[in-house]
């Protein structure tokens, strides 16, 4: 069973952002998958890596698009995106440490965050974006 599922919810209207959530969410779901099987500590590594390099991508897309369109909480966003940056360094380092509790806390942070992100503060840009016609 899936860890998130993706819902016309959480969607941007920018079928790109929208495809790099997707993309963070199933990620987030084959760690759940490995850690329900108890694999979470031999693939926990990679697909950390992995989850870090998509999230930066996906922060630089959106804020380049924000800035295109002059959205005025770009400020509050980015701080947003350096809030979870930060967070998934600190868990990554933990893994590095073989710290086997951080599993657990990435899987439920990241869901949550995600959740609570993309329902409220990308709706916030999205507005924007519709209301300018940019898909």
């Amino acid at each position: 069973m899936a860890l998130m599922t993706w819902s016309s919810k959480y969607s941007v209207g920018v079928e790109a952002l929208d495809n790099q959530h997707k993309a963070l969410m199933k990620a987030l779901n084959e760690l759940h998958a490995a850690s329900m099987r108890g694999r979470a500590q031999e693939i926990a590594g990679p697909l950390l890596s992995e989850m870090v390099s998509m999230a930066s991508q996906h922060f630089s897309a959106e804020e380049r698009l924000m800035e295109s369109i002059r959205f005025p909480g770009l400020a509050a966003h980015q701080a947003k995106h350096q809030e979870l940056a930060g967070k998934l360094a600190e868990l990554a380092a933990r893994h590095e440490k073989r710290d086997t509790t951080v599993y657990t806390q990435l899987l439920y942070f990241v869901r949550d965050w995600l959740t609570k992100h993309m329902q409220t503060v990308d709706q916030e840009y999205a507005k924007c974006l519709s209301a300018r016609d940019v898909h």
